[in-house]
């Protein structure tokens, strides 16, 4: 019996992602992390929510139509890249001055823009004429590739900041803000570095045959199964760290616990100390007997 293995590992890589994916949702909200990272939690559910289109929309729907939903998700995927990343820094950074934040900011953000102008291929003004449904979905497909292409950037430099200079803040090592910038900035490598590959091999690639051109074809299928290998690592680290709390956390007892002790301590106490002994005495004995040990003179034990 043969067996494509590109199809398995194809099929299961995803199912892989996906389960991590719900995994990691299940660690943000029962351990209550979603009230600190909003935005990252929406990225995740974004990223589930594309996973699921690819399976269940291809081959179901027509292509202009899902060509346009993929760009859509694309472009919205980035603009969420962008504030996972403002939440990030201001999480790491919550203690930096405010011109130092804004200065580091705008700087990374000159550098990132610089290496997306630099980076190649730009489509030409013509091409992305709003008037013809062509211009509309290259203009729209172009959003979507550069944005992404430069949230992976500032995601690198993102990250980068906040493993050489997070100590001096609030992300010191093994804080959840550095364990999150940690795995997007290896992912963002990754990609950018499959990028990189995949332009090269097209540029230096002639191919004579078809069985070459089938090789090539391989290879990018295999490119894209090692990014989907990084995203998968990622997940599993964010499952590990996220689910540990920050070191120097303080576990505090129960809020019950103060007010049990608090409560129960009186009411042991009472029976045992008699305010008035003689008024207890008076209520006990309406006879004038006298009794004839001291213990009797309490009362009846009060349920």
């Amino acid at each position: 019996m043969h067996f494509n293995f590109d199809f398995s590992a194809r099929q299961f890589l995803w199912t892989f992602t996906f389960a991590s994916q719900l995994i990691l949702l299940v660690v943000l909200l029962g351990r209550e992390r979603i009230r600190r990272f909003p935005w990252f939690t929406a990225a995740i559910v974004l990223f589930a929510l594309r996973l699921m289109a690819e399976v269940l929309l291809s081959g179901r729907m027509p292509p202009l139509i899902l060509q346009e939903t993929f760009l859509v998700l694309g472009a919205l995927t980035a603009i969420v890249g962008l504030l996972v990343l403002v939440e990030l820094a201001r999480r790491a950074f919550a203690g930096a001055r405010r011109s130092l934040w804004i200065a580091n900011a705008v700087g990374v953000l000159i550098v990132a823009v610089a290496a997306l102008v630099l980076w190649g291929p730009w489509p030409a003004a013509k091409d992305l004429a709003l008037d013809t449904l062509r211009g509309k979905l290259l203009l729209i497909q172009l959003a979507a590739q550069k944005g992404d292409m430069l949230v992976q950037l500032l995601t690198i430099e993102v990250g980068l900041l906040v493993v050489l200079f997070g100590r001096r803040f609030k992300a010191g090592w093994r804080t959840h803000p550095q364990m999150i910038a940690i795995g997007l900035s290896t992912i963002a490598a990754a990609w950018l570095a499959i990028i990189v590959s995949w332009q090269i091999v097209m540029r230096t690639a002639h191919p004579h045959s078809q069985v070459e051109y089938n090789r090539i074809v391989d290879l990018g299928g295999k490119l894209m199964n090692a990014n989907k290998v990084v995203y998968l690592a990622a997940v599993i680290w964010w499952i590990m760290w996220l689910w540990l709390d920050e070191p120097g956390t303080a576990k505090t007892p129960p809020a019950e616990a103060v007010p049990e002790l608090a409560e129960s301590s009186p009411a042991e106490s009472t029976p045992a100390e008699p305010a008035h002994p003689e008024s207890d005495l008076a209520e006990s004995a309406p006879t004038k007997s006298a009794p004839s040990k001291p213990e009797s003179l309490e009362p009846e034990p009060k349920q």
